[in-house]
């Protein structure tokens, strides 16, 4: 007997990695862990491995547009999941979509760079989050480098990027990991003028999908009901066993393991 999902849903608006590290396939394991249901709403193709990415192709904003209204007009969503866009078109698309979901927390993750280094968008892609994303958004989860990016401080601290940034969006999570520090340092800054850091011991190796994991889990929890703070750290928390029990399946990064092998 069918019965209604207890399950919340949230919208995932990302791009599909073949390699299955990152992506969609990140949210949909990263949301599954978390008691949720992912709905993935495919905004662009990419040619990628565990090493790097060596092409992508963004959809055609009617085929976005058509996914998530689909989605929409037929479940409830808790959350919604921003990750690669690839241009400043996707980025007037997400705002077409979020103005039909009011209210719904909005995690943004600004995918700009692949984990091996390779472009995902033109510079303006980052200007136009900054400007027009960022202000609908409940939170944005940057590494510090698209950080600096965003900022436009190409040297600048996770402290000089917040102050940049902060005038913009309501919470800001500024991820560590890309330094050499005996621990990383992820650092949860408010526009009220709070600030939250949260410390781990640095993992071995460079991770394919870390970034995607964490801001899937964000909207997760936030679509589960808790309190931002506490998200933020249950998010971080489970990233980074994702990371410890990381999986080397090709020649590249590490690919977070999301789930369990044994399911029963």
């Amino acid at each position: 007997m069918k019965t209604p999902t207890s399950r919340p849903i949230v919208l995932c608006l990302s791009g599909h990695d073949p390699v299955g590290g990152a992506g969609l396939q990140a949210d949909i394991e990263a949301l599954l862990a978390q008691g949720c249901h992912a709905a993935p709403t495919v905004t662009a193709l990419t040619v990628q491995d565990t090493v790097d990415v060596s092409d992508f192709r963004v959809l055609d904003r009617a085929w976005v547009l058509a996914q998530a209204e689909a989605v929409i007009a037929d479940v409830p969503i808790a959350a919604v999941k921003l990750g690669m866009l690839g241009s400043v078109e996707m980025v007037e698309t997400v705002l077409e979509i979020m103005a039909k979901l009011p209210g719904v927390p909005l995690v943004c993750d600004p995918v700009l760079r692949a984990g091996g280094g390779g472009a995902l968008g033109k510079d303006d892609v980052g200007y136009a989050m900054r400007e027009r994303l960022f202000p609908v958004s409940t939170i944005a989860t940057p590494n510090l480098p698209e950080a600096r990016i965003l900022a436009e401080l190409p040297q600048g601290s996770a402290d000089e990027c917040a102050e940049r940034l902060l005038p913009h969006i309501r919470h800001l999570l500024i991820t560590g990991g890309h330094g050499d520090e005996r621990e990383v340092h992820n650092r949860l800054y408010c526009r009220d003028g709070s600030r939250h850091d949260f410390t781990c011991a640095r993992l071995p190796g460079s991770y394919h999908g870390s970034g995607c994991t964490l801001a899937s889990t964000l909207a997760g929890r936030l679509a589960l009901g808790e309190e931002l703070t506490s998200a933020v750290r249950s998010a971080l928390d489970y990233t980074w066993r994702t990371l410890r029990d990381a999986e080397a399946p090709g020649h590249g990064q590490y690919i977070p393991r999301r789930l369990p092998l044994d399911l029963a």
